[in-house]
């Protein structure tokens, strides 16, 4: 889940190239924006689909974020940053239900599939995926066979199970005015 833009009131600024940034300089500000990049565009698309969901809007953002196909493979295990995961995915090394897919911005929703495509498994970097996978813990919302490399989404994560110091709210005050 990229929550690059989570977004402080008076604490962002557009940038010429697409971008948001924080221009304040706390810790957990630079962390954010460190670990999850968005374009402006992508993440105005992702809060409009969450606004229009029942719920609190908030809450739909975070879980729409966590469940990106990128996201999910990070959070199987599979690779060892987000980065490394968008990567993989955009490399089609995944499928989604026994189809191949290359976008890393795919939602998966509750009962979706991520395995490693077959060609794919004689690589060397997916040969000691399965020890490595098994050495990291998996959220209660995903199931992981780490021998077969590959996972399911059980249900869509609860907001207690999403890291991150964030305030939602101030994102959803943002993006609505």
């Amino acid at each position: 889940m990229r929550l690059a833009t989570m977004v402080v009131r008076e604490a962002v600024a557009a940038v010429g190239n697409g971008f948001r940034t924080i221009r304040n300089s706390s810790a957990r500000n630079r962390r954010l924006a460190g670990n999850m990049v968005f374009l402006e565009r992508q993440f105005r698309r992702v809060f409009g689909i969450a606004l229009k969901q029942p719920g609190m809007t908030g809450i739909n953002l975070l879980q729409m974020l966590e469940a990106r196909l990128d996201n999910v493979v990070f959070r199987l295990g599979f690779a060892e940053n987000r980065t490394q995961a968008r990567q993989m995915v955009t490399h089609g090394h995944f499928k989604v239900n026994g189809v191949p897919h290359d976008i890393p911005s795919m939602i998966m929703q509750p009962g979706d599939t991520v395995e490693i495509r077959e060609n794919s498994k004689s690589k060397p970097l997916f040969r000691d995926l399965a020890e490595v996978a098994d050495k990291r813990t998996c959220p209660l919302w995903l199931s992981r066979d780490a021998k077969a490399i590959s996972g399911k989404v059980l249900r869509m994560p609860e907001r207690s199970e999403i890291d991150g110091n964030i305030n939602e709210q101030l994102i959803v005050e943002f993006y609505s005015r």
